[in-house]
């Protein structure tokens, strides 16, 4: 077990010379100074002082034999120590609740050190089990303490049905820590919050939660950020739209991260408010938080769609330059379509070129080929126009074939063009494409129109 994570409820080492004394004092409810025992212990005693149970005093060879283990367990000479408290643990009859109590509770924190949960957990139940010959802060300190341990071992299975059940123990321990706790703070909810998320109650688990920011807000506390993230992962598992956005609203507020600001936008578009999901990009881009290439596209897919397709490409742009977006198909074709919706086509027709040739089919290269036809870079036009026919792909081939054509005959391959528009006449009638066929067959008449006419010229002529 690494004992960096373990529970907060253990004596540290630097204080375990007075460990046995502080757990005599609990248990006898005389708690000597500002210190206390094992956990939250300033709490408990003022328990312990307003609820006084008579307990039973620590004799004096009990106590030599308590301060011997305490001693050899300073050393970490455990297994010396559990020997002595595991005699006087055989012996219980000759010990009254009180004693037994605080041999438990030390034979607790020796296996805890050995990283023996289970034996850990036995006898932080027998420290239980001697009710009500301990001190109510003893009470408490250790169901606070088995109700964590609990957590700990469901939290080792992956399979629900064995978890649940230590799920439900650490769950009924700490309800009845609760029950008997006098200052039960926005900490504790959140633990049981925690609980019954593992047990995949969440709407308990919202209940409790919500809970938390009471409690908190009240005492002038402020709302963690791991409350607010557990609460708003809850509620975006149940859709719950406007309560996703509200909390998220504060976290990038009071705890700024591209995460939050991200997910504000997505939750957006998911409740169809297009302009807000717009501006919150516009406000995370301001604040440095997009530089992830998800972050770029996104934004920039916002802006197109938003119809500023100019920022758009001076945004996607930079992405490129700073090599935070990788030069993908996808990725130029959207930086071609921006600057082709902005009226940049000499700034597209690059782009999309060298999109057109990583690409596997010839999408690309067709919408490259109607550039050129619109530039009049008719040369230009027949060899993207074949491109895209070679690599294939194409959502309307027969409409790549007329651009085909359309730039043949303006490079005065009027025979070449002319077979171009017969075989997309002869496929277009064939898949009943009635649009495509009949531009096909006005583009054979008119070719054969302007054949006549040309050989009409070169007979006066001469």
């Amino acid at each position: 077990m690494n004992r960096n994570k373990r529970n907060g409820a253990h004596v540290a080492k630097a204080a375990s010379a007075v460990a046995w004394l502080l757990a005599v004092a609990v248990a006898t409810g005389a708690v000597p100074g500002p210190s206390g025992p094992v956990g939250a212990v300033a709490e408990a005693q003022e328990t312990a002082k307003k609820k006084p149970r008579r307990i039973p005093p620590i004799q004096e060879a009990a106590h030599r034999r308590l301060a011997k283990a305490q001693e050899l367990i300073d050393g970490e000479m455990y297994a010396d120590a559990m020997e002595i408290l595991e005699t006087m643990a055989a012996r219980a009859r000759g010990y009254n609740g009180a004693e037994r109590a605080v041999v438990h509770q030390m034979l607790a924190y020796a296996n805890y050190e050995l990283e023996d949960v289970e034996k850990t957990i036995y006898h932080y139940e027998q420290v239980l089990a001697q009710m009500p010959d301990i001190s109510e802060g003893m009470e408490l300190t250790t169901l606070n303490q088995l109700s964590k341990l609990y957590f700990q071992e469901g939290q080792k299975f992956e399979d629900d049905a064995r978890a649940r059940p230590w799920y439900q123990k650490a769950l009924t321990t700490m309800r009845e820590w609760l029950a008997k706790s006098e200052d039960e703070g926005p900490d504790a909810h959140f633990y049981v919050a925690q609980i019954y998320y593992q047990m995949q109650d969440f709407n308990s688990a919202i209940t409790e939660l919500e809970l938390v920011v009471r409690l908190a807000r009240e005492r002038d506390i402020r709302v963690r950020e791991e409350w607010w993230t557990l609460l708003q992962y809850l509620y975006f598992d149940q859709e719950n739209w406007p309560k996703v956005v509200e909390i998220l609203e504060i976290l990038v507020n009071e705890y700024p991260k591209r995460a939050y600001w991200v997910n504000l936008a997505s939750v957006y578009g998911e409740m169809d408010e297009p302009e807000k999901q717009l501006w919150t990009m516009e406000a995370a881009h301001v604040g440095g938080f997009l530089d992830q290439e998800t972050d770029i596209r996104t934004f920039g897919g916002l802006l197109l769609q938003n119809e500023l397709p100019h920022r758009a490409a001076t945004y996607l742009k930079q992405g490129f330059d700073d090599e935070v977006v990788e030069r993908t198909v996808s990725n130029l074709q959207t930086l071609g379509q921006a600057y082709q919706l902005s009226a940049e086509v000499d700034k597209a027709i690059p782009v999309y070129e060298e999109a057109g040739e990583l690409a596997e089919d010839g999408e690309t290269y067709d919408r490259l080929a109607l550039l050129y036809l619109e530039k009049d870079e008719h040369d230009k036009c027949i060899t993207a126009a074949n491109n895209a026919l070679d690599k294939g792909g194409v959502r309307n081939a027969l409409g790549t074939r007329v651009i085909l054509g359309t730039c043949l005959f303006n490079v005065h391959k009027l025979t070449d063009a002319r077979e171009v528009f017969v075989d997309v006449r002869r496929e277009a009638r064939r898949v009943e494409d009635r649009t495509e066929e009949r531009i096909a067959r006005q583009w054979v008449t008119y070719i054969d129109s302007e054949r006549r006419r040309l050989a009409e010229l070169e007979r006066a002529s001469r």
